[in-house]
């Protein structure tokens, strides 16, 4: 391959590199640059430098004609080393291009890919090793791809029910895909797999990271890598190694644009986990990769000592939201995987952190920069946006404390419902509230229900089936003494930890983790379903398996438990077929403006509704609510009133017998839609009034059929 020697000016913009048909245009920014070189390799790595001499407002750019997709570069920033000051430029250290589209190669852990020497880059003695044959490459893409006549779904917030998936792991065991293409973006658009998430009854898949993402050196040493993803190099490259063909051609591009496609086809919309917080060059300690070598001080939010790092995330580094060019890196990444590949939307990894004002402070005023340039972007402020609510930084725990715009995953529902089900004193009125849809949360400033994405798992903790398995984490394989991971995980075993062939043990936990489920599917808001969870997963106790990139985490389908996909099937249906269950507004608890009656009643297991010291009590360990569907819940499309079904819903955390008194005159009779005792049938009939002898614990759901024929709803008569 002959390679130009000279580039032409080219264009300031837009930031990397970008092809035109003829041409490859490359630009990048740096403040602090004084000479920045454009490195081209050829197949056999042989390297070609090529001084980018034009410089507009901090952006280095340059033309080559005959330079197109498949070419790999990097970049060599010349310009200040002093630690002192937070600069850390080093031209023996290649650089990955922030703005690449693709980046393939793996990164070797070798000294080389460091910018100082020894164990203390404090010292400020500068590494000149070249890292080159050591770092992965970007590379320049093609924008081209037919599309067809691809839609994004659109899923209504109050409709949605989201998905979280690894996309290696979903498929590395599943038995109808084929074996080349398990643990690939082709692997998860099989049919078979869109097949399940379709059937299950889910909406919107919420892919756990799958920008490029880079190993650390501690789990190398240790024989383990980065599973989960959380240590991002490349903002708008798709991670290679879910490319089906290795990646090296920059494949994963089309790749993951065949499965967004795909998953469109079938209805069901793709979020992506991003993760803006930190990146993958960690800290002073961490190797020099891309950000570090362009612009230290500009992109990092520095310590007063300017040697190190200020860090937010527990992972060494804090991205400096506040910046411009962090924010315009951030605000570009986010419009191409909207506009180019076609996403639905996103997941922001400890958005706290983000969302930290100049000082680093958290305070509500500090809140702005990033959250502003979101709120008034065009494109990005139509997608669906959740937060996670926190970072691990002083006043980092938010939740609720987002704009309008914005979902949240509510760890404080996750809390409540756990600490509800192991049986805890005093834990009703915090159950009422969360399954309400968290008002408390979020209706002071005009949100919905679906503010609170609502989760009882996720990739990080227990399972479902952990959570009722183990009452303590085992993370021995995580090679850290099983100091890692979460200590306070509110989970139960059921009398034995882990493993057991006690037949009592396993039923009480079968029926625990359908509890679980049942209580997070027909709670008001967006609910979550880890992937897996259906079908009874396990990862032996372990709770923080982020670097387990094996059977611990990988989906099991062969041991698959059909009969806990099967209810988690129904109960999605029951959801979707019932609006009561995903309503658009808050319950108000009194009289509407249609019909006059209360939507919603919290009564006793003795039949009276529930008030004062009932809420406080450390005895009572179940809970009945009324929602009534007879009453006023706004209107459709087509102006219709929206009306539904009035359900009775009975948790009872309580251990044995339970007497549950059906409160009177509510109508009837009812019909039983749910039992997870299994002492009564769907379809069973329940008399208005009745004394029911229960069996904890479970929740029981009944149904009263709306009258159809009525125009104006009648309800219920609040007590």
């Amino acid at each position: 391959m002959t390679f130009p020697t000279v580039a032409w000016p080219g264009r300031a913009e837009p930031l990397g590199a970008s092809w035109d048909g003829v041409g490859t245009n490359f630009s990048i920014v740096s403040e602090v640059a004084e000479r920045v070189e454009l490195c081209l390799f050829d197949d056999a790595g042989k390297e070609r430098r090529i001084d980018l001499v034009e410089w507009t407002g901090y952006r280095w750019h340059g033309y080559l004609e005959d330079v197109g997709p498949g070419q790999r570069y990097g970049f060599r920033v010349h310009g200040p080393w002093d630690p002192t000051r937070g600069h850390r430029c080093n031209p023996s250290k290649l650089l990955l291009d922030p703005y690449a589209r693709a980046i393939c190669g793996e990164l070797a852990l070798r000294p080389e890919i460091f910018g100082h020497r020894g164990a203390d880059p404090s010292a400020s003695e500068r590494d000149d090793r070249d890292s080159a044959p050591f770092v992965p490459r970007s590379m320049v893409t093609s924008p081209y791809f037919d599309w067809g006549h691809d839609r994004p779904p659109r899923v209504p917030w109050h409709d949605t029910v989201v998905y979280e998936l690894h996309v290696k792991g979903f498929t590395m065991r599943h038995p109808s895909v084929p074996e080349a293409l398990r643990g690939t973006y082709a692997g998860l658009a099989h049919p078979a797999v869109i097949e399940h998430l379709v059937k299950l009854g889910v909406t919107t898949i919420e892919l756990m990271p799958v920008h490029q993402f880079a190993n650390e050196g501690h789990l190398g040493a240790r024989g383990l890598s980065n599973y989960w993803g959380y240590n991002t190099i490349g903002y708008f490259a798709p991670h290679g190694a879910y490319s089906s063909r290795g990646g090296k051609g920059g494949d994963q591009v089309a790749e993951m644009k065949q499965l967004v496609k795909a998953f469109h086809d079938a209805g069901l919309e793709v979020l992506i986990d991003v993760v803006f917080n930190h990146t993958g060059e960690g800290s002073q300690l961490g190797p020099t990769l891309s950000f570090r070598g362009i612009d230290n001080a500009s992109y990092y939010r520095l310590a007063e000592d300017k040697r190190y790092y200020a860090d937010y995330t527990g992972c060494g580094n804090t991205l400096d939201a506040t910046r411009p060019h962090v924010l315009a890196l951030i605000m570009d990444s986010l419009r191409y995987w909207v506009e180019e590949m076609h996403v639905d939307g996103f997941r922001f990894d400890l958005a706290a952190a983000l969302a930290r004002g100049h000082d680093g402070h958290s305070g509500d005023g500090a809140m702005s920069a990033f959250l502003d340039v979101v709120q008034q972007d065009p494109i990005v402020s139509r997608v669906k946006l959740i937060a996670e609510p926190w970072d691990v930084g002083v006043g980092g725990y938010r939740v609720g404390r987002f704009p309008p715009l914005w979902s949240e995953w509510n760890g404080k529902y996750r809390d409540a419902v756990r600490s509800f089900w192991r049986g805890d004193a005093r834990t009703i009125g915090e159950l009422a509230t969360r399954f309400s849809g968290s008002a408390d949360l979020y209706a002071s400033n005009g949100r919905r229900p679906f503010a609170s994405v609502n989760f009882v798992t996720a990739h990080d903790g227990f399972t479902m089936r952990d959570l009722v398995s183990y009452e303590r984490k085992h993370n021995e394989a995580n090679g850290e003494e099983n100091k890692d991971g979460e200590n306070d995980n509110r989970s139960t075993n059921g009398g034995a930890e882990g493993e057991t062939t006690d037949a009592a043990i396993l039923a009480l936990r079968a029926r625990q983790q359908r509890n679980l489920f049942a209580t997070l599917l027909l709670s008001q808001g967006v609910p979550l379903i880890t992937a897996g969870d259906e079908l009874g997963r396990t990862q032996k106790g372990n709770n923080n398996a982020y670097c387990q990139d094996n059977e611990i985490s990988w989906v099991d389908w062969e041991g698959r438990d059909r009969s806990l996909r099967d209810f988690v099937r129904a109960l999605l249906a029951l959801r979707t077929r019932h609006p009561v269950f995903r309503r658009r507004a808050f319950f108000r608890g009194k009289p509407g403006e249609a019909g006059g009656e209360a939507d919603v009643v919290w009564y006793h297991p003795d039949g009276h509704e529930l008030a004062g010291g009932d809420w406080e009590s450390a005895e009572l360990h179940t809970l009945g609510v009324l929602m009534n569907g007879e009453a006023y819940q706004g209107r459709d499309v087509r102006g219709s009133a929206i009306l539904d079904d009035s359900f009775f819903v009975v948790m009872s955390a309580q251990r044995g017998p339970v007497t549950l008194q059906l409160p009177r005159a509510l109508g009837g009779p009812w019909t039983v839609a749910l039992d997870t005792s299994g002492r009564s049938a769907a379809g069973d009939r329940v008399e208005d009034g009745a004394t029911l002898a229960l069996d904890g614990p479970l929740v029981l759901v009944l149904r009263l059929a709306l009258a159809r024929s009525s125009l104006v709803p009648t309800g219920f008569r609040a007590r």
